[in-house]
């Protein structure tokens, strides 16, 4: 692999902190590195040190000649009087762009629903910041360095953006570096990720879930290195005290798979428990939602919904932007009151609101952190221990330097944090989050999880983070065209329900008319010698033949529980044996092995025919 750019010993100092100390890395081509760390450990820094916007204080920053980077920042620099089509294709004429199958699928991926004509102006946050993810894409690049692109995207987008960036260049060629905090993402189009922190840069093989498997292994490897350490130091001690003991033993631990580092890990949350508790804080009825439509100008945002929903339910909402999230929220907590239907709360409910925009803390201005805690002297419930403030703002990432700083001059992911937290400890019994991810890194994101694990209570959810909305919720669901659906089959349902509507169903007029001319000819136009045909023209599966493959997947589904179910009586019998009788564990562990051998052979055949179905 060619060589493309990187640094050498290089240091940024910036005046309150060293932020990088005599780092060297390289960017070859044909990478894919995802960039993960705590907020504020440098992972923007890093991106605008390569593409040459931050100058070292010391090193160097390398870069072979001819190489074109493209960098997305967090904050874009378009001219707010443009047009959306100048700042996204430039002066390129409209019969160019348009003839191009590459551009015309970057734009319908990400500006569908944006007019063409308007000024970048008048754009929301999130359709301007779409606009400047749009136009990098447009460019041929080298390398592209993309901070934070998942930001104001819907799930469609993201799996848009995700499939895209595997496809923009051949393997091998080309070469990505994007600092999110969506780990689907990361998993999905990343091959390598870099861990930053405390001022050096940690590589890793694979994607975000290798990382996290590598770091559990890094982790393990420096606690036993520690162990023999204080062994060591404990053997010398009893050596001066009393003499040389005859004997010393040091435990060992090797994990030869990466299904051993969690087998004793607890199921992530009890629902049966979680129910039962929310039952005794809720009563039966929580929120019942009748045949509920709200309308705006004459348009239905929610189209006759009913909805029961229960104490101890964890639901994720996902849809579009504008389809109406926001306003489902707000109706089921009662600040929006319907045009139709009725919506019934139960007496003993409480709610608790964590909006996008942090609303709540704007009051609290200038009061520092310690000052906020110090109102709260009760103690709340969590995994069916009592919790402190303190003890909360520990979990959640909170030092002891943070408790000084000001509420208003906190950074976004710690501001989010501490909303969070003032809101667990007024002890609500219904929690509604709206994208509770943002400005979050990994690690934080995996600590919110992880509280939100052992909240006995009822949880809402919106957010794009599909990762988080599986990770946290027991059940999904999407609203399409003002409709409330049921997503059995999670996410990947609504991307599959979603992909099979017109794509250009939404967009503006002006959108349309640019297109269909250019659309038309294309369509017309037969297919060049020796190309291939496309995808959509490619032959399709007869109903019976989906039905059978279908059939065939839910039964290897069945047959693999079943499996983990005899795998896990073997392991129990193993568990009982005599310790000392090799010869009956060497015949359970052969037992469990072929057990395995059966799951492998039944997921290939799901995989298979997953991809036949196109799934």
């Amino acid at each position: 692999m060619a060589f493309l750019l990187g640094c050498e010993k290089a240091r940024v100092d910036f005046p309150t902190k060293t932020v990088f100390e005599s780092i060297s890395l390289g960017v070859d081509e044909g990478v894919r590195i995802g960039i993960v760390g705590r907020n504020g450990d440098g992972k923007s820094t890093l991106l605008r040190l390569l593409a040459g916007q931050v100058e070292p204080d010391d090193g160097r920053v390398i870069r072979t000649r001819g190489v074109s980077v493209g960098m997305l920042g967090q904050v874009d620099g378009l001219d707010p009087a443009d047009l959306v089509q100048h700042a996204v294709v430039g002066d390129l004429p409209e019969y160019e762009w348009a003839a191009d199958a590459r551009i015309r699928d970057i734009i319908v991926g990400l500006l569908s629903d944006v007019d063409w004509h308007a000024r970048v102006g008048e754009l929301s946050g999130g359709q301007r910041r779409r606009v400047d993810l749009a136009r990098l894409l447009i460019g041929s690049w080298d390398v592209l360095m993309l901070d934070e692109p998942t930001n104001h995207l819907d799930v469609a987008a993201i799996t848009w953006l995700a499939a895209h960036l595997k496809n923009r260049w051949r393997p091998g060629q080309g070469a990505l570096l994007v600092v999110t905090h969506d780990r689907w993402f990361l998993d999905e189009v990343c091959t390598g990720m870099w861990e930053v922190h405390d001022r050096i840069i940690e590589p890793f093989e694979g994607g975000f879930s290798a990382y996290i498997l590598q770091r559990v292994e890094r982790d393990r490897i420096a606690e036993v290195a520690e162990q023999k350490r204080q062994n060591l130091m404990r053997r010398e001690l009893a050596w001066l005290s009393r003499g040389a003991r005859a004997r010393a033993t040091k435990p060992k631990f090797h994990v030869a798979i990466a299904r051993e580092l969690i087998a004793d890990v607890p199921p992530l949350r009890n629902e049966l428990e979680l129910k039962r508790m929310a039952m005794a804080r809720l009563g039966k009825q929580i929120v019942d939602l009748e045949n509920v439509t709200v309308r705006f100008d004459g348009k239905a945002v929610l189209d006759d919904i009913t909805w029961i929903i229960g104490p101890g339910d964890r639901y994720g909402i996902v849809g579009g932007n504008g389809a109406g999230k926001t306003t489902l929220l707000r109706t089921i907590c009662g600040e929006q009151k319907p045009s139709r239907g009725v919506v019934k709360i139960g007496q003993t409910v409480r709610f608790a609101v964590l909006s996008q925009h942090l609303e709540s803390l704007v009051e609290l201005g200038s009061d520092r952190v310690r000052e906020v805690v110090a109102r709260y002297s009760r103690r709340t419930m969590l995994d069916g221990k009592e919790m402190t403030p303190a003890q909360l703002l520990e979990r959640l990432g909170f030092s002891k330097a943070d408790l000084n700083e000001p509420v208003c001059d906190l950074s976004g992911g710690q501001k989010r944090r501490l909303a969070l937290m003032l809101i667990l400890l007024d002890e609500p019994n219904v929690l509604v989050l709206d994208e509770p991810g943002n400005d979050l890194d990994t690690d934080m994101l995996a600590a919110v999880e992880s509280l939100l694990d052992g909240w006995p209570g009822t949880l809402l959810l919106v957010t794009h983070d599909r990762y988080l909305m599986e990770r946290v919720t027991d059940h999904q669901f999407a609203i399409i065209d003002g409709k409330l659906r049921h997503l059995p089959g999670g996410v990947d349902e609504y991307l599959a329900i979603m992909s099979e509507r017109d794509r250009f169903a939404d967009a503006p007029e002006s959108f349309r008319e640019a297109f269909a001319p250019v659309e038309a000819k294309v369509a017309e136009a037969p297919l060049p010698a020796g190309a291939a045909p496309t995808a959509s023209g490619a032959p399709k599966l007869s109903g019976g033949e989906q039905r059978a493959l279908r059939k065939l997947m839910t039964s290897n589904e069945r047959k693999v529980e079943t499996l983990r179910g005899k795998i896990e009586d073997v392991r129990a019998r193993m568990a009982k044996a005599d310790q000392s009788d090799y010869v009956a564990l060497t015949k359970h562990q052969d037992e469990i092995a072929a057990l395995e051998g059966q799951i492998e052979e039944l997921e290939l055949e799901w995989l298979e025919a997953a991809e036949k179905l196109g799934e």
